[in-house]
């Protein structure tokens, strides 16, 4: 599969709300309800789900008057993807390095930190 691009922050708005409907499908209306306020105009929305198609993030299907527009990346999976991307880009593909600067940077609770090592020794 070719890599996809990066989203943009509407772009993953959008995104958001597609994840967020039953089988990450729905019509403009469907995406628009879920959509945070200021919601975007009408053709605006439409534009940006014209742009996810573009990027293969979106299916998009014709049904009756309307569009059916399907996500075709879960968000875990892009998540992952973007995740390894910071992962090789900054951090020389090393995962403890990645691991090391954000516990650093987030001041984890000793509860934080034995749920991450709890979760690393159970991985093995």
């Amino acid at each position: 599969m070719k890599k996809k691009s990066q989203l943009t922050k509407a772009e993953t708005q959008v995104m958001q709300c597609l994840w967020q409907l039953p089988k990450m499908t729905g019509t403009s209306a469907d995406i628009m309800a879920l959509m945070p306020d200021p919601k975007p105009a009408p053709t605006t929305l439409l534009t940006f789900l014209k742009i996810l198609t573009e990027k293969g993030f979106v299916r998009t299907v014709r049904q009756g008057k309307s569009n059916r527009f399907t996500a075709l990346t879960s968000r875990d999976e892009y998540a992952g993807d973007m995740v390894k991307d910071v992962k090789d880009s900054f951090f020389g593909g090393s995962f403890a390095s990645l691991v090391s600067f954000f516990a650093k940077r987030e001041n984890l609770s000793e509860a934080e930190i034995d749920e991450l090592v709890s979760l690393i020794k159970n991985k093995k």
